[in-house]
């Protein structure tokens, strides 16, 4: 028995050394994974304002220097969304009250977004708790591969938004063997067993993510993006996918099955750079949730770690502003820095979340970021809680939260499992 004991001790240490070096080589090379390789960077200091005045109170932040940083991240990284009016009209096109085996109800609501005489459906999916009576608090979510995948549920229905051609995908069309293929990912049945609705769109609902010169999507919309030429400071995919999470949070405010005061916005990877840039410009976002989501997210790009601005712009050109190009091997230049995006969210509380395998996305420089926008915290009477990275899987539960897991770039039970105790610390 022993022996059968020192076997398997054995096999795991070699499947955690394997997984390891996995981990290690699925990082594109040429590029800094070591501490020891960062350059002497120094941050902008969120609390001084462009004019050189210090913020000593959280009234002259509000009023004076949150919309100083805002307006800097809308010219030179993320752009500026349109600002003329066009129409929203919700549809519940489906409602069954004995889903995930009874314990939810589902909806299925199109939100048609019209502009002249064009118009664009975001499809969101709702569970909601059966036991839980009304208004409820929710996580909003948005996905990469569709809403079918988020769960084996048979009545979602497949999008018909383009989707990448991955996996067997051709044609970039959905298909019906990729339902529930990223139900690991979503925990739905943990969020509903807690007490929360969880709701979720697919991103390429809003804009397909490839680059076509801004005509497809959401920017096919707006007559000035067709028509004239883009300005430097128009809005890139990550804005256009924020913009998408705003128009659900719409409808969300015109549903009575919600807490209005106790929605979550959370994203991963791409999407949750998208979720902390919609929590930004978007205030009625109670709390605020970046999974992985490193260069333009929440890791420090004057670090140059793991994945940097210019290979993220080459890589994705349509994913920020023409004008963030400029920093591309000139990060010190930039006159914002990612720990200025999170304080944006002050005083409302923030989880960041960092994966030990997943060097690409800086988890350090994550970590440093939440470090970096305590003092606009701490103006409101609220903290991180922490002086240094703490060790994996021991997550701080400040009003800045922070944890590193075990694992890779991904979304897992432990990442929600944190998740709904941060929700219900600062939704009580």
């Amino acid at each position: 028995m022993e022996n059968v004991l020192l076997g398997k001790k054995a096999l795991n240490f070699i499947l955690l050394l394997f997984s390891l070096l996995i981990f290690v080589n699925a990082q594109p090379k040429g590029y800094i994974y070591e501490e020891s390789k960062v350059v002497n960077y120094s941050l902008p200091d969120p609390l001084i304002c462009n004019d050189g005045k210090k913020v000593e109170n959280k009234n002259f932040w509000s009023e004076k220097r949150r919309n100083e940083i805002l307006r800097l991240f809308k010219d030179e990284v993320y752009g500026n969304s349109p600002q003329q009016p066009f129409g929203t009209d919700f549809k519940v096109i489906e409602r069954e009250t004995s889903a995930l085996g009874g314990n939810a109800t589902r909806r299925q609501v199109v939100i048609k977004v019209s502009n002249a005489n064009r118009s664009l459906d975001i499809n969101l999916l709702i569970y909601s708790p059966n036991e839980v009576k009304s208004p409820v608090p929710a996580f909003l979510t948005i996905n990469f591969h569709g809403n079918h995948t988020v769960n084996c549920d048979p009545e979602i229905k497949i999008t018909q938004s383009w989707v990448r051609n991955r996996n067997g995908i051709k044609n970039n069309r959905a298909r019906e063997m990729d339902r529930g293929i990223s139900s690991s990912r979503w925990s739905i049945n943990q969020i509903i067993e807690s007490g929360y609705a969880f709701a979720t769109f697919y991103y390429g609902d809003v804009d397909p993510d490839f680059h076509d010169g801004f005509k497809n999507g959401v920017h096919g919309l707006f007559a000035s993006e067709i028509k004239t030429k883009r300005k430097d400071t128009d809005w890139g995919s990550i804005a256009a996918w924020a913009w998408g999470l705003s128009r659900c949070m719409d409808y969300i405010h015109e549903d009575s099955l919600f807490d209005h005061k106790r929605i979550a916005v959370m994203g991963h990877s791409r999407l949750g750079k998208t979720a902390l840039w919609a929590g930004a410009i978007d205030e009625r976002f109670a709390l605020i949730i970046s999974n992985n989501s490193g260069c333009g997210g929440a890791a420090l790009s004057r670090r140059r770690f793991g994945e940097t601005v210019k290979r993220i712009n080459t890589s994705f050109p349509h994913w920020f502003c023409e004008n963030y190009k400029k920093y591309n091997e000139n990060e010190e230049k930039c006159p914002v820095d990612q720990h200025m995006l999170i304080s944006l969210a002050a005083p409302r509380p923030v989880y960041i979340a960092s994966a030990e395998g997943d060097l690409w996305a800086d988890p350090k420089g994550e970590f440093l970021s939440a470090i970096g926008a305590e003092p606009v915290y701490k103006l409101f009477g609220y903290g991180l809680g922490a002086t240094e990275q703490p060790l994996v899987n021991e997550p701080v539960h400040g009003r800045i939260g922070y944890h590193i897991r075990s694992g890779k770039h991904d979304v897992t039970e432990y990442d929600w499992e944190q998740y709904l105790k941060f929700a219900d610390k600062h939704f009580e």
